[in-house]
């Protein structure tokens, strides 16, 4: 859940790197977020629930997979390709630091030494 709230609180940072852990944490927590909104909605007979969240989390979403792409070395417009940023989202990132910012696998593995 952790992981979830922390795209939360980055929610239109387009910059820096985000771990494949941070990403589809977020993603899992999406997704069960919006079986149980569509449950809830479909109970209620208020089915526009799931589209208010969806819409609310939009700019996380892309942000958190920007900075996903960025954890590859590569530009965010490759969120655009699917399949090709489908294969980003699963690929490790590059080791150590690149062009958009410092490790984010080594900081944390420094913070729980």
């Amino acid at each position: 859940m952790n992981w979830y709230l922390t795209v939360l609180k980055k929610y239109a940072v387009f910059s820096g790197r985000a771990r494949r852990k941070e990403y589809w944490m977020f993603v899992l927590f999406n997704f069960l977020i919006i079986i149980a909104l569509s449950v809830v909605g479909g109970i209620l007979d208020f089915r526009l629930l799931t589209s208010i969240y969806q819409l609310a989390v939009l700019v996380p979403s892309i942000a958190a997979g920007i900075r996903r792409v960025h954890d590859v070395g590569k530009s965010g417009w490759f969120l655009l390709i699917p399949i090709y940023n489908l294969i980003l989202a699963c690929t490790e990132g590059t080791k150590g630091d690149n062009k958009y910012g410092a490790d984010p696998k080594a900081a944390t593995e420094i913070a729980a030494s």
